[in-house]
């Protein structure tokens, strides 16, 4: 690679570089003070001597560059050609799913409601609070919430149709505004409570909740009294269960990280207002870049994310190169922020908490892996197959009495879900209910497409018994495959042992092997079919929406989904949109006289 390239070509300004495969798509970015000097180090002897740079030049065809002002200029367009190209050797954040947080509507009775969103709360003059990095401890905190100052959860539209309580004013979970057994005060009291609950303050909860107690047993109700105590120990239990670690530093953010060969964990634990209030893991796991660089193409993305919540400190793992300018850079967002690497103190320990989290979760991917390439081996010896499978392919077909029949594959490498490969395949030849004339038409043009490819599996897994076996090695000899193994697996029948279902695996050896129903070797081959299955489902569901919702109205060109959901929810059917006018027609937004003629005169002729 390096001789094909006149180094003494590249500028020596700061800037970005690009290295292309032969189909032109960008594999890694890079950035430099010098871009000749750095892309000179990578191809001299004695310069780059990170064990990943020899995998990455072999894919290498072209550098392309491009040059800035200055160091900082060159960090801000890496990050931003990161996330436009995302090329398979940088850190390449790809976390952007919504979170659960907890809403408190503008509203004189306002409703509480998990919601989920992307990066900032929607301004809709709502109280959001959150959101939680994990939904189990947002419904946590709802229940909780709930549970000690009930709040309405129905929709304003049904707020304001209620002629009753409803069940959840039963069972005391909701003070029944909408038919007048609360006032508006009583009401604010309970939203002011539960503000200061989802907030953190502790004290003030359970001081108003003391206060409460102590007022009801004055007047000698202790029920109320009794319940009122009850809350308070949930409260306290709750911030028992919450309180992990308490510092004297400000916000900050640690961000641990560990590292074997090219994978990379990252581990971010957040504190505020001094408790620990949650951690995060990134995996990445073709990493070529060296350790201060991953840091920094971390920070980046992640706090420059909309949303993302900055905090006074964030304690890094190293001392990073370009600190200062990322401070800069970060700074300009809502707050100054310092980037520390602590060497000792309270620091050091939040830091070494943080690595340690990295490091866990490193061995634990690790030894799953292990543990993966074990289960894979014992596959190939139990099931005497002549390959080792690390890429497994598996078939399932699916339909309703017959119709809408679809089938599908999914793929597995190294034992984990590889879901960019997965396929959905309309059956289109066989006849309804005809599984094997299924099955094969669907593996002939699986197959030859991957003959072609050169991208056969090592293992073919079909969903059934001896029958399907014999279809699929058919197709098989029919396109001259020899270099796939071939397995099915079946439920058999009239067995069930301990209430565990049986299986049975086929063999093209003849054989008919039955696993323990306790084997991890079983489990796994009952993921993979259960996944086929899965997918082939959700095909077929959504083949039999779209037929479902079809209509005459579908025939008529200029009419898009949007102007027959209108005229439909205007209308109820096709058979009274008929009946009605042109006049009428047209008074549906989108709807033109033209439209409304050719409506009226494709549901006459339907009807003659």
């Amino acid at each position: 690679m390096g001789d094909s390239l006149n180094l003494r070509d590249f500028p020596k300004l700061a800037g970005c570089y690009l290295m292309k495969d032969r189909a032109g798509n960008v594999i890694y970015v890079g950035k430099a003070k010098n871009l000749r000097s750095r892309l000179k180090s990578y191809f001299g002897k004695g310069g780059d001597e990170r064990p990943q740079i020899p995998y990455l030049l072999q894919e290498v065809s072209t550098i392309e560059t491009i040059v800035v002002t200055s160091e900082k200029e060159a960090l801000l367009l890496e990050n931003t050609l990161i996330k436009r190209y995302k090329p398979k050797y940088n850190v390449l954040l790809k976390d952007d799913k919504s979170y659960l947080g907890i809403k408190i509507s503008n509203h004189p009775f306002g409703q509480i409601s998990l919601v989920r969103y992307k990066g900032r709360p929607p301004r809709d003059g709502g109280k959001y609070f959150g959101p939680y990095a994990f939904a189990t401890k947002a419904r946590n905190i709802f229940d909780l919430v709930v549970a000690l100052f009930p709040l309405r959860q129905c929709s304003d539209s049904e707020f304001a149709r209620r002629k009753r309580p409803c069940l959840l004013y039963d069972i005391k979970r909701c003070p029944g505004p909408c038919v007048g057994l609360c006032s508006v005060q009583e009401y604010q009291e309970s939203v002011a409570r539960c503000e200061e609950l989802l907030t953190g303050d502790k004290k003030a909860v359970i001081e108003k909740l003391t206060k409460q107690m102590e007022g009801y047993s004055a007047k000698l109700q202790f029920e109320s009294a009794n319940g009122t105590l009850k809350k308070i120990r949930l409260v306290e239990d709750f911030f028992e269960q919450q309180r992990v670690a308490n510092i004297k530093s400000p916000d900050c953010d640690a961000i641990g990280m560990a590292r074997h060969g090219q994978v990379v964990i990252l581990s971010k634990l957040s504190w505020r207002d001094g408790k620990l209030i949650g951690s995060k893991n990134f995996e990445f796991p073709s990493v070529i870049e060296d350790d201060e660089e991953v840091i920094e193409s971390f920070l980046l993305q992640h706090y420059l994310k909309e949303g993302e919540d900055l905090p006074h400190i964030i304690l890094v793992a190293m001392k990073l190169p370009h600190g200062k300018l990322l401070e800069e850079i970060l700074g300009e967002q809502k707050r100054a922020v310092g980037l520390h690497f602590p060497e000792r103190g309270e620091k050091r320990q939040l830091l070494g908490l943080a690595n340690l989290n990295a490091t866990t979760v490193l061995q634990q991917k690790k030894q799953a892996r292990e543990s993966l390439q074990k289960g894979l081996l014992d596959l190939q010896e139990i099931l005497h197959l002549e390959r080792y499978p690390r890429r497994i392919e598996c078939f399932d077909q699916s339909h309703l009495a017959g119709t809408s029949f679809v089938a599908s594959m999914v793929v597995f490498q190294e034992g984990q879900k590889k879901k960019e490969s997965y396929r959905h395949y309309h059956v289109k030849a066989a006849r309804p209910g005809d599984d094997y004339g299924a099955l094969k038409e669907v593996m002939e043009r699986r197959y030859k497409k991957a003959k072609e490819e050169n991208n056969l599996p090592d293992l073919i897994m079909i969903d059934g018994g001896k029958g399907h076996l014999h279809t699929a090695r058919g197709v098989l000899d029919e396109q001259n495959i020899a270099t796939c193994d071939l397995i099915a697996i079946a439920k058999e029948e009239g067995r069930h042992d301990k209430g565990l279902t049986c299986e049975v695996v086929h063999t093209e050896k003849g054989e008919a092997v039955r696993l323990d129903p306790r084997s991890p070797l079983l489990r796994l081959l009952q993921a993979i079919r259960d996944e086929a299955h899965r997918f082939a489902i959700s095909l077929h569901t959504t083949t039999r929406r779209k037929t479902l919702f079809t209509s005459e109205l579908d025939r008529i060109e200029g009419i898009g989904a949007a102007k027959k959901m209108r005229l439909l929810q205007t209308f109820g059917s096709v058979k009274a949109i008929g009946q009605k006018t042109v006049e009428e027609l047209v008074a549906v937004k989108g709807i033109t006289r033209a439209l409304a003629i050719k409506i009226l005169e494709l549901v006459a002729n339907k009807s003659n």
